[in-house]
């Protein structure tokens, strides 16, 4: 099943209960909220806190995609301001098998990232117990980024290894996500569509999010 997630990096931060709610009426699946801590990142956006703030604002799932250094530390913080699904780096410091068991435990969701330089490899031993894998397609960090075409041969990874051992597991893309780069995502084996500025800067969201999702599922139906 295709689905949108928009990014609130590309959203007025003054407005994020508006903004949340305004992507939830125009027809988005989650929410992607980016938590960078500046050191794992050079970076620095919003935590937990933030994340509650908004959390009855709008009936969205909150994707959290923590690019944090030891993402097993706050986990139940994240879990607490309402997230629904935790994603963290398999290049982080914290121990990947137990973090992902620290997620589950808590009742979320368990996703893991890897950076454009990470081999699809090393998530490989985790997917049984996850429900999200996120393939960068930018360097982390920093949002308007140019999208990687070069990625897209651990999407065809994953989704080849997914499939080869029957499982349920979404492959999520993000960075330089339009309606140009959507449509080669899905084509190699994505299904999770992290949109920022190609979302939130457009004149009609609801018409871009339903474009989006147009393009992925007739790219990904012909796979």
């Amino acid at each position: 099943m295709i689905k949108i997630s928009p990014s609130v990096l590309a959203s007025d931060f003054s407005a994020l209960g508006a903004e949340s709610k305004r992507m939830e009426e125009s027809g988005a699946d989650y929410l992607h909220l980016d938590v960078m801590d500046g050191r794992f990142v050079p970076n620095i956006t919003f935590g937990a806190p933030v994340i509650k703030s908004i959390r009855n604002k709008t009936g969205l799932v909150f994707d959290v995609h923590l690019m944090i250094d030891k993402p097993l530390e706050y986990i139940e913080d994240f879990k607490k301001a309402g997230a629904d699904i935790i994603t963290f780096h398999v290049e982080s410091s914290s121990p990947a098998e137990q973090t992902v068991d620290k997620i589950l435990e808590c009742g979320c969701k368990a996703g893991v990232s890897i950076k454009p330089k990470t081999a699809a490899e090393e998530v490989l031993p985790l997917l049984d117990k996850l429900s999200m894998v996120l393939v960068m397609t930018v360097e982390p960090g920093f949002g308007g980024q140019s999208f990687m075409p070069e990625t897209m041969e651990k999407v065809k990874t994953l989704r080849r290894e997914i499939e080869r051992r029957g499982l349920d597991v979404d492959i999520q893309v993000d960075g330089g996500i339009n309606e140009k780069t959507v449509e080669t995502a899905a084509a190699a084996g994505a299904n999770v569509f992290v949109a920022g500025s190609a979302v939130f800067g457009a004149e009609n969201a609801a018409k871009a999010i339903s474009d989006l999702r147009s393009l992925a599922e007739k790219a990904y139906s012909a796979t």
